[in-house]
């Protein structure tokens, strides 16, 4: 089967009608997927749930925690089908304009070391390594670490240095 372009591709708010199909790209992504009822609760918690669209396939989803000036990407994914082909970086951008429109300051997300295609995205996309949480993700053989990134956010239309 073939994908659509990536700009034919839509972004739109997830809605509970979503979870099942966002639940299977889930379990088909990570060995260590999020349950259904995780994304009910962050769709009951008013986090900022999207979904990435073509026609009627949901070709990924992402999660964002905004509160106190601060947010926190929760959780992003494409198909693994889909992968590659710019989608991700499209999510991302919409989770931090997202984030810009919350007002936060600065933007936080945990990922694992062994997942490189993530981690070079978000430093391309302007993510710095801050920190690392010890024995975050459940792995294989036990636990892995996370390495945790954050961005700033400059408001509109300002450069940096200020």
């Amino acid at each position: 089967m073939n994908a659509r372009p990536a700009d034919a591709a839509q972004m739109r708010p997830m809605k509970q009608a979503d979870v099942d199909a966002v639940s299977e790209i889930e379990k088909r992504a990570y060995p260590f997927p999020w349950t259904p009822g995780i994304f009910r609760d962050c769709l009951r918690a008013g986090h900022q749930c999207w979904v990435l669209e073509a026609g009627t396939r949901l070709l990924g989803y992402g999660v964002l925690s905004a509160a106190a000036g601060e947010a926190h990407i929760l959780n992003v994914c494409i198909a693994p089908e889909y992968q590659g082909r710019g989608h991700g970086r499209r999510l991302l951008a919409r989770l931090v304009d997202l984030a810009r429109w919350h007002h936060a300051h600065q933007v936080f997300l945990e990922v694992r070391p062994s997942n490189p295609r993530a981690i070079n995205l978000y430093r391309d996309f302007g993510f710095n390594e801050i920190g690392l949480r010890p024995n975050y993700y459940p792995a294989e053989k036990g636990r892995e670490d996370a390495i945790v990134m954050a961005m700033e956010l400059l408001p509109p239309g300002r450069d940096w240095p200020p």
